[in-house]
């Protein structure tokens, strides 16, 4: 198996090599490992490795697939002999995410 720092370093540089995402600051790429230690699944896999990607929404549909795709050549490449890999994009709402820099900066334009 793969240590999880390389793993963890190796989704990152796949995300900044789309350059999608920011490279610094508050937007910038954020990566975390959370291994299940329990699960079932079918046909009895014993190793599958799922990326939940959430990302701000504005990216189209195209730069979408070039992510997943090049998330799913770099584990592949990473994790042969696990049979199951796959992501997933979830799109954040701008209208509605909040973090603290975006309230501050909300709160003074309120003043």
């Amino acid at each position: 198996m793969v240590d999880n720092d390389l793993l963890m370093q190796a989704v990152y540089d796949t995300a900044a090599a789309t350059e999608l995402f920011a490279l610094s600051g508050v937007g910038g790429i954020k990566v975390r490992l959370n291994p299940y230690r329990k699960f079932l699944n079918v046909d009895d896999h014993e190793h599958f490795v799922h990326v939940f990607a959430n990302i701000m929404g504005g990216r189209t549909q195209a730069q979408k697939k070039v992510l997943s795709q090049a998330m799913i050549r770099t584990l592949r490449g990473l994790l042969p002999a696990v049979d199951i890999i796959s992501i997933n994009i979830r799109d954040f709402e701008k209208a509605t995410y909040c973090n603290v820099p975006k309230l501050q900066e909300s709160e003074s334009t309120e003043r």
